[in-house]
Order: structure tokens, then C-alpha cells, then sequence
């Protein structure tokens, strides 16, 4: 069995713990730092993982594996952190190549309602000497971002809103760019929806995916110049706003919301899980309930949905092949949930989620309650474990899942 370790980050009290999984023990932990949720946690194999800090603005490579040698070592206060790297903040959207050696973070809104950062940092973690990053100035925005290889090398893919469009940047340019943030532009592909929200990328066969209204939005970028495909329809009412892909099963996961355009109605906004294999083509879709699902987390063979709901809050998992519920387990009350009639990010806790890749064993938080509660979803019916934090996970925190045997980053986009 390989050990695992959970990420629980809360934001708000600035903190990042590592808990062993099967013990809830903690076994390492960093203060002082404000993980970007929106670009969340990215696993880059070998028991490390990468997370925007937007106090410091820097990204931090962990491993909470391996603190006791020199190459894991741990920072001065005892931490597993192997590097802080400088990077452009607010981080809102974090992404890796499929080798885990280059990073790339885009810059978001922050605090003002007005796009107004327009900086894209790229990462060499490899780099001789150690690692180096370099700024350069794109367009502002919310960009997402993807690092694809091409024949010439990786490049970091942005997708832009209002207007949207893919515009393709060699990182090899970047990292030889010099410092003060120059202006760098790509080769831009403009025939995309103004709304993306979702990226997703593929490197065996280089699909760059965007969830956007219009459908699934697609495009080759295996080469400078993006290619437009086929856009795949929804097959079901809503969108999506946040993908997951695994590699393993050659799948793309997502949860369709009907109602977005209304946040002060989202106790009535309907949900379905929406699966498409990408070899063959088959895209399955299958209601998951109204109310708020935020995120979710893909297990070792099924799909675990945390759902807010003024009735009453579950975690509801579904098989992936048949996309049959297996079970569904009904958690504890926060007392500062969403509000019918309010948006439901307006000073609301809400719920993190996380899973194991190689078992069934799943994660969801209770937020402003400092717990979170373990749960083997393997048997239908079986108990919560709670375990508590010490700190209230306002916002709901955040949760990522590590495993000591994940040799390489599986997805490349930071959940």
C-alpha cells in the first residue's frame, strides 16, 4: 500500500498541514503562507507538490516525504519545503509539463473587480544552479494556462476571457528573456467563447480542453500556432466551470451546473456529472442533486461530489464506468453555510475535497468547524472519521492528495 499524504490548507489562517492519511497524524507544516486556492494544489510527482503562496509571492515546492535528506531537506523552522521561487501574484492559475520540470503561473483580479495584472511567471525547476523563474508582461486578465510540448520545445498555452482567445508562448523565450517584466506576445488563435472557465490539457495526443458555454471547447496545441477543433456539446443542462482529467483512464471529468447565472439562487441550481473518454468518444452524463457542488475529486474507480444544500449537506460518490450511485453519506451542519437568496461566496464556509488515486479513501472539510472527515467510500455506509485541525478552515480551506509512489505529475493543471 503506498503512503499518502493530505494537503490541508487554510487560507484564511495561513497555514498548510501534511496529515498521514491513515493515522491523521501531522507530519509536517508551514505557517505563514496564504495558498492561492483558485490555483490550488499540483501534485509534480515523486511525493512533491507546488502551491502558489500570495503573502510571499512565491511558488513553493514541498515534499512532505522526504524532510531528513539534503535534496527534500527542510527549510530552518523544520518544514518540508524544498524551494520558494519568486512568481507574480495573485496566482490564479497554476500549471506543469508532463515531466514536472517547468511551472507556469497567470496572475488574477485579487482585490479590484477590473483586470489589471497582466504578468505570466515560467519556472525552470531543473535549471543549473538551481531553480530560476522570469516574468514577462501578456495581456490582463484571468488567464488559465497549460504547458504543452511541441516538436520546438514546451510552451505555456494561455486561455483569455473578454475577449477570448489562445495565445501560444515558448518558454524557452521566456526563461531567456531578461528581468523588469517585458512585454512578450504569442501566437494567438482567437476563435474561443469570452466566458472559458476550466482548462484541462492531454499530452498524448497535445488537446488543450475549455469548459466555456458554448460546450467543451478544444484545441491542438502540439504546434506554435493553435488549432481549433470540434467542440463537444454538454449533453446535459448547464456548464462546466472546473475540469479534471486522468490520464490513466483517459478521461475527462466534469460537473455541469444549470444556473450559474443566478449565484443568489444556487440552493435550486441543478448538477450532473459529466464524463467524456477521450480515445473513444462516449461522453455519459448523470444527476448529482441541486445545490452548491463546488468541486470534486476523482477516486481510484469512482467520482466523490460534496454538496451544500439548505436540506442538508452529502458527499455522494459514483462508479466511472457506470456511473451508478455506490453510496452516499450525509455530513454535519456547518453553522456559517451558504445562504439561500445570498451568492454563496458572500462570507460563507463551504467544503474541500480530496481523494486517494490508488484506493477509494476520500476527504471533504467542514468549514469554520476546523475538521474534516475521512471516509472509505469502498463500503457504502461506513463511517466518518473526523479528525481536527487546528485552525477553523474558513472558506472550507483546501485539500490535495500526495502519494509516495506517483512518479510524475498525472494531472498537469493545479486543482
Amino acid at each position: 500500500m503506498p503512503r499518502e499524504i493530505l494537503v490541508v490548507a487554510d487560507q484564511k489562517a495561513g497555514t498548510v498541514q501534511f496529515l498521514d492519511t491513515v493515522s491523521g497524524a501531522g507530519v509536517g507544516r508551514i505557517e505563514d503562507v496564504v495558498l492561492a486556492e483558485h490555483a490550488g494544489i499540483l501534485p509534480l510527482g515523486g511525493g512533491r507538490c507546488a502551491f502558489v503562496d500570495d503573502a510571499g509571492g512565491t511558488v513553493i515546492i514541498a515534499n512532505p516525504f522526504d524532510t531528513g535528506t539534503p535534496f527534500g531537506g527542510s527549510d530552518p523552522s523544520g518544514h518540508p519545503v524544498q524551494h520558494r521561487i519568486s512568481v507574480a501574484i495573485p496566482g490564479e492559475h497554476l500549471a506543469c509539463d508532463p515531466a514536472g520540470r517547468y511551472i507556469a503561473v497567470t496572475t488574477g483580479l485579487g482585490q479590484s473587480w477590473e483586470p489589471w495584472s497582466d504578468l505570466l511567471t515560467v519556472v525552470d525547476l531543473a535549471a543549473g544552479g538551481g531553480p530560476r523563474s522570469r516574468r514577462v508582461r501578456t495581456r490582463a486578465g484571468e488567464p488559465g494556462v497549460v504547458v504543452s510540448e511541441t516538436p520546438d520545445g514546451p510552451r505555456a498555452v494561455l486561455r483569455h476571457r473578454e475577449p477570448g482567445g489562445i495565445e501560444s508562448l515558448s518558454l524557452e523565450r521566456i526563461l531567456n528573456e531578461g528581468v523588469h517584466c517585458p512585454q512578450l506576445r504569442g501566437e494567438v488563435m482567437g476563435r474561443i467563447s469570452d466566458d472559458g472557465h476550466g482548462d484541462a490539457y492531454d499530452p498524448a495526443t497535445g488537446t488543450m480542453f475549455v469548459a466555456t458555454d458554448r460546450g467543451m471547447e478544444r484545441f491542438d496545441v502540439r504546434k506554435q500556432s493553435p488549432e481549433v477543433l470540434e467542440t463537444l456539446p454538454w449533453t446535459a443542462p448547464g456548464r462546466a466551470y472546473f475540469l479534471r482529467f486522468c490520464p490513466r483512464r483517459r478521461i475527462l471529468v466534469a460537473v455541469l451546473r444549470e444556473g450559474g447565472d443566478y449565484p443568489r439562487e444556487w440552493d435550486s441550481w441543478r448538477n450532473a456529472l459529466w464524463i467524456h473518454d477521450v480515445d473513444s468518444g462516449l461522453t455519459r452524463t448523470a444527476a448529482v442533486g441541486d445545490g452548491l457542488i463546488f468541486r470534486f475529486a476523482l477516486t481510484a474507480t469512482g467520482a466523490a461530489v460534496a454538496r451544500v444544500h439548505p436540506d442538508g449537506d452529502d458527499l455522494t460518490v459514483l462508479e466511472l464506468g457506470s456511473l451508478t450511485e455506490r453510496g452516499r453519506w450525509v455530513l454535519p451542519d456547518m453553522d456559517q453555510a451558504p445562504r439561500p437568496g445570498r451568492e454563496p461566496w458572500d462570507s460563507a464556509d463551504r467544503r474541500a475535497v480530496a481523494a486517494s488515486p490508488s484506493s477509494e479513501l476520500v476527504a471533504v472539510t467542514r468549514g469554520g468547524h476546523g475538521e474534516l472527515h475521512l471516509v472509505d467510500t469502498a463500503q457504502p455506509g461506513s463511517p466518518l472519521r473526523t479528525i481536527a485541525a487546528d485552525t477553523p478552515l474558513r472558506d472550507g480551506g483546501h485539500l490535495g492528495w500526495l502519494s509516495s509512489t506517483q512518479a510524475a505529475p498525472e494531472d498537469t493543471v493545479g486543482r
